[in-house]
């Protein structure tokens, strides 16, 4: 078949373009049928790595496409929006939803919003979010957004500021954690992250600043701030430092989660999920350059926690 390059692949390399129009063809197979001369971009023979233009035309050679029939279509929904315009989205996404489907989801915050906005040629997640956090998640409506916005937040030209509630007492002089990281799987296959040595040969440099917002019996709430994205970087940087993440199942105190998600911590108040919101995103406008400065008030489970806590 000859598909025609939208404005939603516009810039697209020509095999990430094929990869995506593909689904369930291995990826081995596209770049044999690239390398072949089978794709064919305005009649002519073009390379992977070969920039779609708008109006172009791709000749897609008949493949075997994987049965995908017994995959449960995306449930349509539509998040709090907290921003948006002709170039980007910014929602605040609720704790337990991913931010897409794999590894065991099927759907996550991008497949059901593109389910829920049939009309919008692209949707693409600029950052991650993991499942069980809170808060601003930005998403591109143009493929120029998603480059430009993805260099801010690689080059750390961005500001992210998370509300984090953790175990103890905070001790006011560790105000910089700069512990590099190992991410590695379990037995099971579960991704996990570990702190490792300055000279431990996959450890990746992680840099996470903490500052004390308020102070309770039991618990600390913390702003943070990171200078590095690394997987899972504050949850283990926290638990590193021996004041895990309230309700935290993979690097938290497991006794402290059960009895807070019991309500035995507080009396009266149950609380099951980790206390991880981001709650303030700052990065500049993709077209116009201007500072765009986000916030996102903590949901209401993770405030009432707050108000119940004695100091």
């Amino acid at each position: 078949m000859n598909v025609v390059v939208d404005e939603g692949s516009e810039g697209q390399r020509l095999d990430n373009f094929l990869l995506k129009f593909l689904k369930g063809v291995p990826k081995t197979h596209v770049y044999r049928v690239i390398r072949s001369g089978e794709v064919r971009v305005n009649k002519g023979r073009a390379a992977a790595d070969t920039r779609l233009a708008l109006g172009d035309v791709v000749r897609v050679p008949p493949v075997r496409v994987a049965d995908r029939e017994d995959v449960p279509a995306a449930p349509a929904r539509e998040f709090p929006i907290v921003f948006e315009d002709d170039h980007l989205l910014a929602v605040n996404k609720p704790a337990g939803v991913a931010v897409h489907g794999g590894s065991g989801v099927s759907s996550g915050v991008i497949e059901q919003l593109r389910r829920a906005r049939p009309q919008a040629k692209f949707l693409e997640l600029v950052h991650r979010l993991d499942k069980e956090t809170s808060g601003l998640l930005l998403i591109a409506k143009r493929r120029s957004a998603l480059v430009a916005l993805q260099e801010q937040f690689r080059s750390r030209e961005t500001g992210k500021t998370y509300a984090a509630l953790v175990n103890g007492a905070w001790p006011e002089k560790v105000k910089v954690i700069d512990v590099p990281l190992h991410k590695f799987l379990t037995a099971e296959g579960e991704r996990r992250v570990r702190t490792v040595d300055a000279d431990h040969d996959d450890g990746r440099r992680s840099i996470t600043l903490v500052r004390v917002a308020a102070r309770f019996a039991a618990f600390t709430l913390l702003d943070v701030t990171i200078k590095t994205g690394r997987t899972h970087q504050i949850r283990v940087h926290l638990a590193h430092e021996g004041h895990p993440i309230a309700g935290d199942e993979k690097y938290g105190d497991f006794a402290v989660n059960k009895a807070l998600a019991r309500g035995e911590a507080l009396p009266g108040h149950r609380f099951d999920r980790m206390f991880l919101h981001a709650r303030r995103l700052r990065f500049d406008h993709p077209a116009t350059g201007e500072t765009i400065e986000l916030a996102a008030p903590l949901p209401p489970e993770c405030q009432k926690l707050v108000e119940a806590l004695t100091p």
